[in-house]
């Protein structure tokens, strides 16, 4: 083991992984398997099965006390006012020039108890952001819980029938971007939530993060998945799975150099909250004039060739117009994929582009986003 390993963050299942020989690799300062068996085993696992994610490098904020509604409204650009007890909602962090600080789910645990789940790589910058923002308002308490819990993402169409195996909790009666508490695996006081990272259906568990108890639960979540074939999955999967089912990305599709906007996520971005939210006088005055120039939009290699992170868009005249944010080989599409920023002129006029591919040109065809949905049941 190196010196660079041993400075590494290390999920409670570290010592599984390798057991497993994975392929770990440095990911925000944490020692995290990217594959297993291989990434298109185990992206295609979770398409058509069953797929067991660690996800425990993620972090976890709490906010309590009777403003904790006030100050969660401040810091995030959705509307957490519209949530009930057992509810989650996608939302983001924004600086105050309306760019992200991070992209993050809310969830509301009581009437006055939020809970915050954050990219592991921002999560010290995060908590630090929040406390300059609300840390000093009345009636509201902020903890970093991030080192109590593990995490593990069971997704795939066999996910429900794997994790009930494991409980008594009517995990059918869990809507989207619900969640309850319940026990699994014998491990009492369990969050199961029914969000996701993947595009298909599946159950999300925090439980303690001691290795015992992690190891016991993803040991269980195997057994119980073996009939349908489960597999455990790496980062490799879990951003290519991410990528077909038009997911952002944190770094890539939004940074802090990009507004929700820009990124498509109007869906999410409440401007008429009856809060003045940290970036939204920004993206108020961007809207007023006319709105961003440019447009994250989602591309298919009409030619050979694999749009990577970061490679030059071209247009027809041979001059860079954009840049790809996410690309890749799409497993289960059978085709290659990307997204990319480009003049709004260009995304509107639906018009083919290139991507600049080490020496080679090779045309791109935009897209409608996302590239993948899961078949209706």
């Amino acid at each position: 083991m190196t010196e660079q390993t041993q400075q590494l963050k290390k999920t409670a299942l570290n010592a599984t992984h390798r057991a497993l020989k994975a392929k770990m690799v440095d990911f925000g300062g944490w020692d995290m398997p990217v594959e297993y068996s291989g990434l298109i085993a185990e992206h295609m696992a979770v398409r058509t099965g069953v797929g067991l994610f660690d996800v425990s490098h993620m972090g976890e904020i709490q906010f309590r006390g009777p403003a904790s509604l006030d100050a969660v409204q401040r810091v995030t650009m959705n509307d957490a006012s519209k949530l009930e007890v057992g509810q989650a909602q996608y939302s983001a962090l924004l600086t105050g020039q309306g760019t992200f600080v991070d992209d993050i789910l809310v969830h509301k645990l009581g009437e006055n108890d939020y809970l915050l789940v954050v990219n592991a790589g921002t999560k010290d910058k995060d908590f630090a952001w929040i406390r300059s923002q609300v840390g000093a308002m009345h009636g509201i308490h902020l903890s970093d819980y991030s080192s109590y819990y593990s995490q593990l993402a069971v997704q795939g169409p066999r996910a429900l029938e794997t994790l009930k195996k494991l409980t008594k909790t009517d995990l059918a009666a869990i809507r989207n971007y619900r969640f309850v508490f319940g026990e699994v695996a014998g491990i009492h006081n369990t969050l199961i939530a029914r969000t996701g990272y993947s595009g298909e259906d599946g159950f999300e568990i925090y439980i303690p993060s001691d290795v015992a108890t992690t190891e016991k639960a993803w040991g269980a979540v195997m057994e119980a998945g073996a009939e349908f074939g489960i597999l455990p999955c790496g980062l490799g999967a879990r951003n290519t799975l991410r990528l077909e089912a038009g997911m952002p990305l944190y770094g890539h599709e939004i940074s802090d150099r990009t507004t929700p906007i820009e990124a498509g996520l109007e869906r999410w971005l409440k401007m008429d909250k009856p809060v003045e939210f940290v970036g939204r006088a920004s993206l108020k005055a961007l809207i007023d004039a006319g709105g961003p120039a440019n447009r994250l939009i989602g591309l298919e290699m009409v030619e050979r060739g694999i749009a990577r992170d970061g490679y030059p868009v071209l247009n027809e005249a041979g001059e860079t117009i954009g840049v790809v944010t996410s690309g890749s080989p799409a497993p289960f599409l059978k085709t290659n994929i990307a997204y990319a920023y480009v003049p709004n002129a260009v995304a509107e006029s639906r018009e083919d582009v290139f991507v600049q591919v080490r020496a080679n040109r090779v045309r791109a065809r935009q897209v409608a986003t996302p590239f993948y949905k899961r078949p209706k049941k």
